[in-house]
């Protein structure tokens, strides 16, 4: 273990095997840190906030504050990271509340840029991509291997599906399904994440039923209920479109379409 010695860790706080502390960094009575997690200079940890092993946390990160809702009263609610997530600089992450989970959750082999944050309540799957400055509302779900391009902003509550996208200065007021690539202001379906499915490995036979799935949904007409049971009927054959019919079954604040 190698805390700089400008930096202040309270007598409480567990830090695990190898874990590196760089310059004025301050870290809380109730943080856990895992083995062999680096933490940059000038880096805040407090709250009740547990991260895992082999992360690395760029300068300048606020993680474990508490929630920006004005309904907060002190309550130990927590922050929890898992493993190997890279989180770049300037970085807010907050503790969840007692109107939800009272946690807010990142996952693992996460790979967080700059000025991105993650609200209260949110719930974050594995190998997910946050671009620079995305924004995360409160009480969001983003499920595994979702990218969201720089300056995203999400409305509290909102959905995003596993393998979706989002291009540059999306504004998400609805949930977006998986596969699905959405771009505008407010956010509309322009294709599905072709590229993306290929690169982890889906065959050709899934991507094509993935494309006919797109098709069903957004081009064919059809009401959500019907579009939906399609695409369910569909995935007997195709397992990987029964993440698509699952996702529709709860629909939410309704989806971008």
């Amino acid at each position: 273990m190698s805390v700089h010695s400008t930096a202040i860790v309270h007598p409480a706080a567990q830090l695990g095997k190898g874990v590196v502390v760089g310059p004025y960094s301050t870290i809380g009575e109730h943080v856990e840190i895992g083995d062999h997690t680096v933490i940059g200079p000038h880096v805040v940890l407090t709250g009740h906030t547990r991260i895992g092993r082999d992360n690395r946390i760029f300068q300048f990160c606020s993680i474990g504050e508490q929630p920006q809702d004005k309904k907060y009263a002190g309550e130990p609610t927590r922050l929890e990271i898992g493993d190997r997530n890279t989180i770049r600089e300037f970085c807010t992450f907050n503790c969840g509340t007692t109107q939800d989970a009272g946690v807010t959750r990142l996952g693992n082999d996460n790979w967080i840029m700059a000025y991105v944050h993650l609200a209260h309540d949110c719930q974050v799957g594995n190998q997910t991509i946050f671009a620079n400055n995305a924004q995360i509302a409160g009480h969001v779900q983003v499920e595994d291997w979702a990218i969201l391009g720089a300056y995203t902003a999400v409305h509290q509550f909102v959905r995003i599906g596993a393998h979706s996208i989002t291009a540059m200065g999306t504004i998400l007021l609805q949930d977006l399904p998986p596969f699905v690539m959405a771009a505008g202001n407010p956010a509309v379906p322009r294709s599905i994440n072709a590229e993306g499915l290929k690169r982890r490995g889906f065959s050709a036979d899934a991507v094509a039923a993935v494309k006919r799935a797109y098709k069903t949904l957004y081009k064919a007409g059809m009401k959500l209920d019907e579009a939906r049971a399609v695409i369910e009927a569909d995935s007997a054959a195709v397992p990987e479109l029964a993440l698509l019919a699952g996702f529709l079954a709860h629909p939410g604040r309704g989806i971008v379409r």
